[in-house]
């Protein structure tokens, strides 16, 4: 059984700054070191007070794809976090009935935590040019700001060619791919911002760390060692019905 949401309390208020909440939302399929660091580093560089990792349920996006059982990536990715301070887990995503779109999650942390939390939703370059497809793509631009972190393959100049961005020239954004330019905010008239954090690109894959459990080859520092004596335990990802696509 889940249980309850570790991380519904309301912020102290009492607080000189705004607090600065940070969303990492996934399959976590499973959740590995490549998460974590990604999430260490944004978590740092935005002075994030809390990261709150939101395993999701039924994704819309993801309908063809095979996930272990909801409670057991809840389980994963809160033995992966457990001892890391300003990590925290929430079942949002896990516990709502029917698909799980961004828009409902985000709505409901705004009204759980009020307008004195800035929320800050940390998403891969390649998902968010997908944001147009998404459930009210304006609306979820003016609820938070976005941390779009660099993916193999993928050139922040392609931001250019969203509708909400083509203020942006893809000069501009050239030096995040050459790295020139470690950061770069673009501010939205909603009053929100897209950040752009060029990260070094991590060599760990959920679909890679599947495949070697399906092979029976090794896992060295490719897991939280608590991450890799779970699924041999309960022996996950050996069967057939673990695609190992993604």
């Amino acid at each position: 059984m889940i249980p309850p949401d570790s991380a519904s309390s309301v912020p102290d208020t009492q607080d000189s700054h705004p607090h600065r909440l940070g969303l990492f939302g996934g399959s976590f399929n499973p959740i590995h070191n490549g998460h974590l660091a990604i999430a260490r580093e944004a978590h740092a560089i935005l002075a994030l007070d809390r990261t709150l990792f939101i395993p999701t349920g039924d994704p819309p996006h993801k309908q063809d794809r095979a996930l272990a059982p909801t409670h057991h990536r809840y389980e994963m990715a809160r033995l992966a976090i457990a001892d890391i301070p300003g990590f925290e887990l929430s079942d949002i995503e896990i516990l709502r009935q029917g698909k799980s779109y961004s828009i409902d999650t985000v709505r409901e942390l705004q009204r759980r935590y009020g307008s004195e939390t800035l929320l800050y939703s940390l998403i891969g370059l390649d998902a968010f040019l997908d944001l147009p497809s998404w459930r009210e793509p304006d609306a979820l631009l003016a609820a938070c700001s976005f941390v779009v972190i660099s993916r193999p393959g993928q050139s922040f100049q392609a931001l250019a060619t969203l509708p909400f961005l083509r203020h942006i020239s893809p000069n501009q954004l050239a030096p995040l791919d050459t790295g020139t330019l470690d950061r770069l905010d673009l501010p939205l008239a909603s009053g929100q911002s897209i950040i752009c954090l060029p990260l070094p690109p991590s060599p760990i894959s959920a679909s890679d760390i599947r495949h070697r459990i399906q092979h029976r080859t090794m896992l060295a520092n490719l897991l939280p060692p608590p991450v890799e004596s779970y699924i041999l335990r309960q022996q996950l990802y050996r069967g057939d019905s673990y695609r190992t696509h993604i």
